[in-house]
């Protein structure tokens, strides 16, 4: 073997290499992702059912006009609001269609 044959060969070897750990990094890293990305969903419909829920109640009768329930409300909508701008991580069209159904079967049961 020549030396430019070496050359060549230890680059290709080396460049094999790094690839494929790159590629192992690179598949850990969009899981990770994907899991932060399902969980941010998560609290999103956990958030969103709670000012619902906090809504519901604020608007009894015997509840209604209460302050501290009127400020707790406006937090939970302002919180709401807030994880709205974290929507560009967790929302594809596939799950906006997804959502579209969910949202379409809720008010079915209502």
């Amino acid at each position: 073997m020549s030396k430019i044959e070496i050359i060549l060969s230890a680059s290709l070897t080396f460049s094999l290499l790094f690839n494929v750990v790159l590629f192992i990094y690179a598949r850990q890293v969009v899981t990770k992702l994907i899991q932060v990305s399902s969980e941010l969903m998560d609290l999103d419909k956990m958030i969103t059912s709670f000012t619902s829920h906090l809504a519901a109640i604020y608007e009894l009768d015997m509840f209604y006009g209460d302050q501290t329930l009127e400020g707790l409300l406006e937090h939970a909508r302002s919180f709401t609001d807030q994880m709205g701008t974290f929507d560009y991580i967790y929302y594809t069209e596939d799950s906006d269609i997804q959502e579209e159904s969910l949202e379409e079967d809720e008010q079915d049961e209502q």
